[in-house]
């Protein structure tokens, strides 16, 4: 099993925020996940981000792969992956 991390789209028509979960790579984007950890907002001015720094850590440690826009989410709340905290 692939696990990623990826959102997963809530909200309204027009209004959306997302969840940041950990997922099998072969689930729908909005569909059954392992674990949330965090959400995005970015309709809000400055963006909501509030992510599990611990959990997100944990679940890179084990193999899951960040989609582009959590991996660029993660930069933003400057919470470090393992791999550049050893550099």
């Amino acid at each position: 099993m692939a696990v990623v991390l990826r959102l997963s789209r809530a909200g309204t028509h027009k209004a959306p925020f997302y969840h940041v979960v950990a997922t099998d790579s072969r689930k729908p984007r909005d569909g059954a996940y392992l674990e949330d950890v965090g959400i995005y907002d970015p309709t809000r001015r400055p963006e909501l981000i509030q992510l599990k720094a611990d959990r997100i850590e944990y679940w890179l440690k084990k193999g899951a792969r960040p989609s582009e826009t959590v991996a660029e989410v993660i930069r933003k709340a400057k919470v470090q992956k393992p791999a550049e905290a050893k550099k």
